[in-house]
C-alpha cells in the first residue's frame, strides 16, 4: 500500500493545525481548509512558532522547517482540498455541522478519497450517512498536543471497509503515531474510560471533599500520572469536555458520564480552562 501524498484538514484551530503540522513533518502535502480569514492566520503564526521551537531544540534544521511549512497550504476555498487522498475534519463538536461539513466534502473530494473525523465523541455512523461512500468514512481521533502525543484512534464505523481501515492505519504510522482500533460508540477506548474518572475529580471538588491541590497531587504523587485530573480538565478545555460527556450520557445514560453542576456553571460564565485564562485554576 502506497503512502499519503495529499491530505486536507477541515479547521484550521489547535487540533487542526496540529495535525497538519505532523503530517507535513512527515513529508505529506496538507491542505488546511478554514472559511474564515482570521482563524487561518492564526493557524499559520502557531505552525510557523511551533516548527521555530523545533529549530531552536535542534530537532529541525532551517531547510527542514522551511520545508515543512512550504509543505502546507491555507485556504477559505472547500476545492483546495479537490485532490486531498485523506481529509480530516477537526470542527467544532457538533454533530449537524460535521454531518453538512462531510455532506459538502462528499461534493468536492475524488471518488477514492477516505473522509475522516477528529470527534472525541460523535457517532461516526451518521457522519457517514450524509454521504455516499459510507465505506470510505471513518474516524481518526488525535490527541492534544497532536505533534506530541503519539496515540491515534481508528474508529470503525458501520459500514467502514477494511481497506479504508488500513489505508488510516496506515497514514497514521506515516507520520508517526501509533493507531488502535475501536468500534463506533461514543468516547471510544480513551474518553469512554477517562471522563468517569475526571467527572468523579470535578464532583469530589464541587462538594468539597477535598482541596483541587490536593485531588491533583494525590493523582500525580500515588498513581503516578504526569497531571492531575482537574488540571487535565482545564488542558483540555471545560467546553470540550462537556460536550463529550453529554454525548457519552446521551449514549448510556449512565450517571458518571452526566457533568456535574460546577461544570455547566464554569461553562456558562467562560471559564473554559488554560485557553481562556481561568478554569479549575488560573493561567497568566
Amino acid at each position: 500500500m502506497t503512502d499519503v501524498q495529499r491530505i486536507g484538514v477541515v479547521g484550521a484551530g489547535f487540533m487542526g493545525s496540529g495535525i497538519a503540522e505532523s503530517a507535513a513533518r512527515a513529508g505529506v502535502a496538507v491542505s488546511i481548509y478554514e472559511p474564515e480569514a482570521a482563524p487561518l492566520e492564526h493557524s499559520r503564526s502557531s505552525i510557523e512558532a511551533s516548527v521555530a521551537r523545533a529549530v531552536q531544540r535542534g530537532k529541525l534544521t532551517d531547510d527542514e522547517a522551511g520545508a515543512l511549512v512550504a509543505r502546507i497550504e491555507w485556504s477559505s476555498d472547500l476545492g483546495a482540498l479537490a485532490e486531498a487522498e485523506l481529509v480530516v475534519e477537526a470542527i467544532v463538536e457538533d454533530e449537524e455541522v460535521k454531518a453538512r461539513t462531510f455532506a459538502a466534502l462528499d461534493g468536492v473530494v475524488g471518488d477514492e478519497a477516505i473522509l475522516a473525523s477528529n470527534t472525541s465523541s460523535i457517532p461516526i455512523a451518521g457522519l457517514a450517512a450524509a454521504t455516499g461512500r459510507p465505506d470510505r468514512v471513518l474516524g481518526l481521533h488525535f490527541f492534544s498536543p497532536v505533534p506530541v502525543m503519539k496515540l491515534v484512534e481508528v474508529v470503525v464505523g458501520l459500514d467502514t471497509s477494511e481497506q479504508t481501515v488500513a489505508r488510516a492505519s496506515g497514514f497514521a504510522a506515516q507520520i508517526g503515531k501509533t493507531a488502535i482500533k475501536t468500534k463506533d460508540r461514543s468516547g471510544f477506548i480513551v474518553n469512554f474510560l477517562l471522563v468517569p474518572y475526571l467527572m468523579a475529580a470535578v464532583r469530589m471538588y464541587e462538594d468539597g471533599f477535598a482541596s483541587r491541590e490536593d485531588i491533583d497531587e494525590g493523582m500525580k504523587l500515588g498513581c503516578g500520572h504526569p497531571m492531575g485530573p482537574l488540571t487535565l480538565c482545564d488542558f483540555i478545555g471545560l467546553d470540550v469536555l462537556y460536550s463529550v460527556c453529554d454525548s457519552l450520557y446521551e449514549e448510556f445514560k449512565r450517571d458518571e458520564y452526566a457533568p456535574p453542576p460546577l461544570m455547566k456553571r464554569m461553562v456558562v460564565s467562560g471559564h473554559l480552562g488554560r485557553k481562556t485564562g481561568r478554569g479549575f485554576y488560573e493561567y497568566r
